[in-house]
């Protein structure tokens, strides 16, 4: 039996805690390896965050252009051609692995492109991508896995071939009439670009509202921008059964409140939720548990039910967002180095690029009433902040919930450039200051931030 190499440090995944992880230690001088099945750098820079964010972008552009006489500018006929919108995204995806590949190179870090699979603790085989085995062993193991997007169990649904996010940002033709499962983050941010692109759109949701993690009037200010667009929105609805191919033709059998209907259209994308890499990677002879839903058991400090092995990302049931994976690799770097670090508490900020933006950090009201925490509400629509006023983009609003001892709580904003403002409520939050010391703060005007001051105005006073 062939011997395995021995490295001080493996990690399964180039994801983006996993990567940065490697490179650190092999900066330390360590011999580290990486274990990578497909995506140099991960999912991020690959098939989601970025190359999405670059899509949606496009879709911006062509927005602008077609309503440029709004801002005194004459266009003619403006047409979109998608096989440009996905070049320019390849190419930027192309120079992100190039970056990533120096990044191996010059930190020492392994690369190693092939299916891992453990055939006992800490030991994995490796099937590589250009033929050949490797078996690997270490002393630390860090799992980095990610996970796939999700296809519901409905009868014909995977007969039908549907997209998920990966194919959908490899289309170079806008599709005739798109049909979207999924009101969640992946499900808008397309459903919007695709319609900017030229695309009838239908999205369908299982629940009551769009956005279900946020409150109520978050899900209602999105429904009316969507439908403004012309995008259809079918709430509370269930998928029974779906007929024919995606790329051609489908059919789609709902119940909805009203009855039972038809949708037909050309294109289905599926963005109903997440599964973890965990299954087939022989985890159960690592000696890693799993939870109820696949992902790998891990305590705060991301060490798993395995000794010398931690899991990291969204495998290990961190935050899908890829700010929340690099903050596990500090997490997990620092206690290697003696650190007392956790993932408990951490106040994790997000954003769904959709136009305009949603962005939130911290609770929302609802979670607020749920844990039983008192707040005041302060809420601020877009059109109070003057700088909406010169771009002419005023939908949305602000809103801030303020604890019993004047701390900001939560915070989320619908509107321009929401990703950036909530940076400013967050710092506030981390620091631990009344929310007067932002509300009275001198602020730049006129920005979108500068709106903070106005609702923090409109705080209710203690009793009222």
């Amino acid at each position: 039996m062939t011997q395995p190499e021995v490295f001080d440090a493996l990690v399964l995944g180039s994801g983006e805690g996993g990567k940065y992880l490697a490179w650190h230690l092999a900066r330390s001088g360590q011999r580290t390896a990486v274990v990578e099945r497909r995506w140099i750098g991960g999912s991020c820079p690959n098939i989601n965050c970025l190359p999405s964010k670059n899509e949606i972008w496009s879709a911006k552009v062509a927005d602008l252009a077609r309503h440029a006489s709004r801002f005194g500018t004459q266009t003619g006929p403006v047409t979109v051609d998608m096989a440009q919108v996905r070049q320019r995204k390849r190419e930027m995806v192309d120079g992100l692995i190039t970056m990533h590949l120096g990044n191996y190179k010059a930190s020492g870090a392994e690369l190693i492109m092939g299916a891992g699979r453990f055939t006992a603790p800490k030991t994995l085989d490796v099937r590589l991508n250009d033929g050949g085995t490797r078996t690997l062993t270490a002393n630390r193991v860090f799992l980095n896995v990610g996970t796939h997007a999700a296809i519901p169990d409905v009868p014909g649904l995977a007969a039908a071939a549907p997209m998920t996010n990966i194919e959908a940002l490899e289309l170079d033709r806008a599709p005739r009439h798109l049909i979207v499962l999924g009101g969640g983050y992946v499900g808008l941010e397309l459903a919007q670009a695709y319609r900017r692109f030229g695309s009838a759109v239908t999205v369908i949701e299982h629940g009551p509202q769009l956005a279900a993690r946020e409150d109520p009037d978050v899900g209602a200010e999105l429904l009316q921008i969507f439908s403004d667009a012309g995008i259809e929105l079918v709430l509370s609805a269930e998928t029974l059964r779906v007929e024919g191919r995606s790329g051609d033709a489908v059919r789609l059998q709902l119940r909805t409140p009203s009855g039972e209907r038809a949708i037909e259209g050309s294109d289905i994308l599926v963005a109903a939720g997440r599964t973890p890499n965990t299954a087939g990677i022989g985890l159960e002879l690592a000696g890693v548990e799993l939870g109820a839903r696949g992902y790998i058991q891990v305590n705060e400090r991301l060490e798993t039910s395995a000794p010398g092995v931690w899991a990291i990302g969204e495998c290990a049931g961190s935050p899908q967002f890829t700010h929340a994976s690099f903050d596990d690799f500090r997490v997990i770097r620092d206690n290697l180095a003696g650190g007392q670090r956790s993932t408990r508490g951490r106040l994790v900020p997000y954003c769904m690029f959709t136009d305009p933006p949603l962005a939130r950090v911290g609770l929302s009201e609802r979670e607020a009433q749920q844990q039983g925490i008192a707040v005041r509400v302060a809420k601020l629509p877009m059109r109070g902040v003057l700088r909406t006023r010169t771009i002419g983009e005023q939908q949305g609003f602000m809103k801030a919930l303020i604890g019993a001892d004047e701390r900001i709580v939560g915070f989320m904003m619908l509107g321009p450039e929401a990703g950036e403002v909530v940076a400013a409520v967050q710092m506030t939050m981390l620091a631990g200051l009344p929310y007067q010391k932002l509300r009275d703060a001198i602020l730049v005007h006129p920005t979108m931030g500068e709106g903070l001051g106005p609702l923090l105005t409109n705080v209710p006073a203690k009793g009222a």
